[in-house]
């Protein structure tokens, strides 16, 4: 999710749902130790619970970067073995890690004596460097890369990571589905948290893993179709608290917004990640449009977000009924 869930994004979430997990882009350690780590890590504590995922290979950098991480008060560290891209590979880190378990393991050890934080692992189902696409997969690969790591708890991509001759969109979409995999995982390791990843974009689907697994990761769906995230708390941590509307949204991100933009934040910088927010509704489109008009976002001025919401309002009978009962 680089250049999706940074800081803007996330406190979005967090007014859909108070208590899913969110996680950080991917950064790198190196970036943390050697650039300006306070905008990389700086969050607004109502974005808690908040881990920050990590790329990195050298134990050391990543001990400090878990220090960084505890001191700026993040829930959670996660290694990212998962990520497939040419340019992650030439640093060494990321999907091609899984064929170095004892590195990792030397990762994990290392972030772990650094901090008191819980360490975790996101990871594929295996690796193919070939650029063949047809390398053989085994279980076993992932099983005892698992076995060798030293965490307890990872997320896992049902899908094999193919390091040569895909892009990464096409490494989430053609590399097939093996939720087999993860679901033999858990069983094999009944005391690991195991939460699964790839290819669920929808309550029906998520609720066909969960008595499989610990827990469903969501990337790209939620970025696409936020309000998914407004029915986690009710369905997934027995919340009674009523589930938040897209208009009582819309009010949170323009008080938010309204104090961001006074620290010279650009209002385009919070309203990219929420053009969403009425996905598949009635008006989506004039939401959409309102909200990434290089013309209205030039006055800077977070009553955009109202009056967006207005042009949804002003629809036609019809369809504002449709609107309404989606929201209710």
């Amino acid at each position: 999710m680089l250049d999706h869930t940074d800081r803007h994004c996330r406190y979005f979430f967090r007014q859909l749902s108070r208590h899913a997990l969110l996680y950080t882009e991917m950064i790198t350690s190196g970036a943390l130790l050697h650039g300006d780590a306070p905008r990389h890590l700086d969050f607004d504590p109502a974005e808690h619970p908040l881990a920050l995922q990590l790329g990195g290979s050298d134990p050391n950098e990543l001990a400090r970067c878990a220090q960084l991480a505890a001191r700026w008060g993040y829930d959670e560290i996660n290694l990212n073995v998962g990520c497939p891209s040419e340019r992650v590979q030439r640093g060494a880190f990321g999907a091609c890690l899984m064929a170095e378990p004892q590195l990792v393991a030397d990762c994990v050890k290392a972030m772990r004596a650094a901090s008191t934080l819980p360490v975790t692992v996101k990871h594929r189902i295996g690796i193919d460097a070939t650029g063949a696409h047809i390398a053989a997969e085994s279980y076993g690969f992932m099983r005892d890369f698992v076995g060798a790591v030293g965490c307890t708890t990872f997320i896992v991509h049902a899908r094999k990571a193919i390091l040569k001759g895909l892009s990464p969109k096409d490494n989430r979409e053609i590399p097939p589905l093996k939720y087999d995999y993860v679901y033999r995982l858990k069983r094999e390791f009944p005391d690991y948290t195991i939460v699964i990843n790839g290819g669920i974009s929808d309550w029906h689907a998520i609720e066909q893993h969960l008595p499989y697994v610990d827990g469903v990761m969501l990337g790209r769906a939620i970025y696409h179709d936020p309000y998914l995230l407004a029915d986690a708390d009710r369905r997934c941590y027995d919340s009674s608290a009523p589930t938040p509307s897209r208009e009582q949204v819309v009010g949170a991100m323009v008080a938010y917004a309204e104090q961001a933009v006074a620290r010279g934040t650009l209002l385009r910088n919070i309203t990219r990640h929420m053009l969403g927010l009425f996905h598949h509704l009635p008006g989506a489109r004039n939401w959409r449009r309102m909200l990434s008009d290089a013309q209205l976002l030039r006055a800077n001025d977070p009553a955009l977000l109202l009056r967006a919401l207005e042009a949804v309002r002003t629809l036609p009978f019809e369809e504002r009924g449709a609107l309404a009962l989606a929201d209710g």
